[in-house]
């Protein structure tokens, strides 16, 4: 037997984006069906971002404990356990989800827990527990995520996997290549390194982050060094095989790497297959994701997708927004859309931050001769204070509106002083008005005021 319901709107997929969204359909009056068939909270809370920085948490303090404990007076100091980093991570990830569940019966969403596929450009078809339900509506949110790439010809097993199998793991392995330097596995690598962990990086591209300012990766570079990651950059790995101790990674340069595990880390595919798309109208593309128009509008005009089944800008944040944005579209609120996911900020998690919006200083260079001012926060006062006095503010402006076009901050915390200079891009405000903007001493966002002094050639601690 099959039960019926009909809801203004379906949102599948309860991640970042898709739970916002389905929050802000509700509280615009809407009746609202959300669909998850395993990670209420999406990747980011259960193996995502929440685990990962709960674990970078556990992993600085690590650091400071091995190495910096005469610094801070810290006696009789035993080290810190893996597992126990672990065991905290994962209770920080139950503790959101069940957040998320507390958070649509609030608002008065109804949950279906399964496998939601669509039957026709109005219906959705979900097997729970309780049974099989059909939903009828009148627009449709695609929330579905992505899932970790491995590498052509590479076969997953219980010694080479992606980040998904080490972050519920509690253990960290003897040695481990780290194939691929972007985000995650720049910030694993930090966080096993930290934990007695042999740690080889590999970059195709001739340097880490290579989606980041170069001065960044440079930094970055720098303090993995330091703490004994073996980082490797133009190399390209033929072949993963897999003994019965250990992986041999091949490169093409012939250099064999022998190490425990090999964690592949080379992005991420949009979940597409098995949602009954064909049955919609949505047009997937050779690109091999949904597109959409500004307002998430996908080619059938009452369906829409957000999050990284987009792949616009596969971060957490940005679901959000488009969930938000594609949520007010359906109500008839008209809001503004993204027009250039550049100038969206984005965060490592690693020690320290990197925290980035826009143009490099080399892709500006492109089209302007940009103002570019780079402030060292060896210069800054409660960067000495923390125990943290490294890495800079780096900002890029438009010589001609004198605005901001982009921004790069390498310190700890970045993630937080970059929403500042955000709101200025957004704002249009110029860098003029943003000199006049006075920061508390001490704090690290002094030294985004100093290179707001450097734009307008005025910096006073340097």
């Amino acid at each position: 037997m099959v039960t019926v319901y009909a809801f203004d709107a379906v949102v599948l997929g309860a991640g970042p984006g898709g739970y916002v969204a389905a929050i802000r359909l509700a509280q615009l009056g809407k009746s609202v069906a959300l669909v998850e068939k395993e990670f209420w909270g999406g990747v980011c809370l259960n193996i995502g971002c929440i685990p990962t920085k709960a674990l970078l948490h556990n992993a600085e303090l690590a650091h400071i404990i091995e190495h910096e404990a005469e610094a801070y007076g810290i006696e009789g100091g035993k080290g810190m356990s893996y597992q126990a980093a672990y065991r905290r991570s994962r209770e920080v990830s139950e503790g959101r989800v069940k957040g998320i569940h507390y958070l649509t019966k609030k608002n008065g969403i109804t949950e279906f827990e399964g496998m939601g596929v669509f039957e026709s450009p109005h219906s959705l078809r979900v097997e729970t527990a309780e049974g099989v339900h059909r939903i009828e509506f009148e627009s449709a949110i695609i929330a579905t995520g992505a899932t970790p790439r491995m590498l052509p010809g590479v076969v997953a097993s219980d010694r080479v996997y992606t980040y998904e199998t080490q972050i519920l793991s509690q253990s960290a392995p003897e040695s481990l290549v780290i194939i691929g330097a972007g985000a995650i596995g720049v910030e694993f690598s930090f966080i096993l390194s930290a934990f007695g962990t042999r740690v080889t990086l590999l970059e195709a591209q001739d340097r880490i982050l290579p989606l980041e300012d170069a001065d960044a990766s440079k930094e970055i570079v720098s303090h993995l060094r330091k703490r004994g990651v073996d980082v490797r950059t133009d190399v390209n790995v033929e072949s993963v095989s897999e003994g019965k101790e250990s992986v041999a990674v091949t490169l093409a340069n012939s250099d064999v790497i022998a190490a425990e595990r090999v964690m592949v880390s080379v992005g991420f595919a949009p979940c597409l297959e098995g949602y009954g798309l064909e049955n919609t109208g949505v047009v997937v593309g050779d690109t091999r994701r949904i597109e959409v128009d500004s307002q998430l509008r996908t080619s059938a005009q009452h369906i829409f997708a957000i999050g990284d089944v987009t792949a616009a800008l596969q971060l957490a944040h940005v679901a959000e927004k488009q969930g938000v944005i594609a949520a007010e579209t359906i109500a008839g609120l008209n809001p503004a859309g993204i027009d250039d996911y550049r100038m969206m900020p984005r965060a490592i998690f690693t020690s320290p931050q990197v925290a980035s919006f826009g143009l490099t200083e080399q892709e500006a260079a492109e089209t302007m001769e940009p103002l570019v001012s780079k402030f060292s926060m060896v210069a800054n006062g409660k960067a000495h204070a923390i125990g943290a006095p490294f890495g800079f503010v780096k900002l890029v402006a438009d010589p001609a509106t004198r605005r901001l076009v982009g921004a790069h901050i390498v310190a700890p915390h970045a993630s937080d002083l970059i929403s500042e200079l955000t709101l200025a891009h957004r704002a249009n405000l110029t860098i003029d008005e943003l000199e006049h903007n006075v920061h508390i001493h001490p704090t690290l966002s002094e030294g985004v005021q100093e290179a707001v002094h450097g734009l307008v050639g005025s910096m006073i601690n340097a």
